[in-house]
């Protein structure tokens, strides 16, 4: 096959979708020709193997994933700037009628603790949106919004673990339920962050 008959970015979204609804052990090489519509030749050729293709679809994952970090990049107070974050995670989940997830999580999960090129990509993933937490965070303390008190670098962990709690209790609620308690995460997230109720 003649070289760049094919986008390999294209390649690896069509990927990322098959490997997000049956996770990694689950998706066959046959699968993988049915959703991307190149054969197993090409596939190999321009990945190596299912395992090489696996990790584009993070790293495609981590890319679409840069529009929640530029939320806290909004010239809005600090606090709004979260809740947006948070409320775009909500409504992922309150929209995906198949519940898959985060797909960087459910790398963590499924290979992460077997697999350290994977366990790498899942790690960066998350340290991306941390590390902007943290900075953002860092400016609403010096502004007055956000407690004082609290390390900057916890605060910013314990939003990434809600953000990921949000996505695992989005899964696991109940349809009639999942709405209020989502929102319920949100606001108690809210309240812990601000100075007028830290956390003890």
């Amino acid at each position: 096959m003649r070289p760049k008959e094919f986008d390999p970015e294209q390649i690896a979204d069509a990927a990322m979708q098959v490997f997000w609804q049956r996770g990694y052990a689950a998706t066959s090489i046959q699968d993988l020709v049915q959703g991307t519509g190149l054969s197993r030749s090409s596939l190999y050729n321009a990945f190596d193997s299912k395992h090489g293709l696996y990790t584009c679809a993070l790293k495609r994952y981590q890319q679409m994933t840069s529009a929640n970090i530029e939320l806290l990049g909004a010239d809005v107070p600090v606090l709004e700037r979260v809740r947006r974050l948070l409320m775009r995670i909500v409504d992922n989940e309150l929209e995906d009628g198949q519940r898959l997830g985060c797909l960087a999580a459910n790398a963590s999960l499924e290979m992460a603790g077997q697999d350290p090129a994977v366990a790498q990509i899942v790690a960066q993933n998350f340290q991306r949106i941390e590390s902007a937490l943290e900075q953002v965070l860092r400016q609403g303390q010096e502004q007055g919004e956000i407690n004082p008190q609290n390390n900057p670098r916890a605060q910013a962990s314990f939003v990434v673990c809600t953000v990921q709690g949000l996505r695992v209790l989005g899964k696991g609620s109940l349809p009639n339920e999942r709405r209020q308690r989502l929102l319920d995460v949100v606001e108690v997230t809210l309240a812990s962050l601000s100075p007028a109720q830290p956390l003890p």
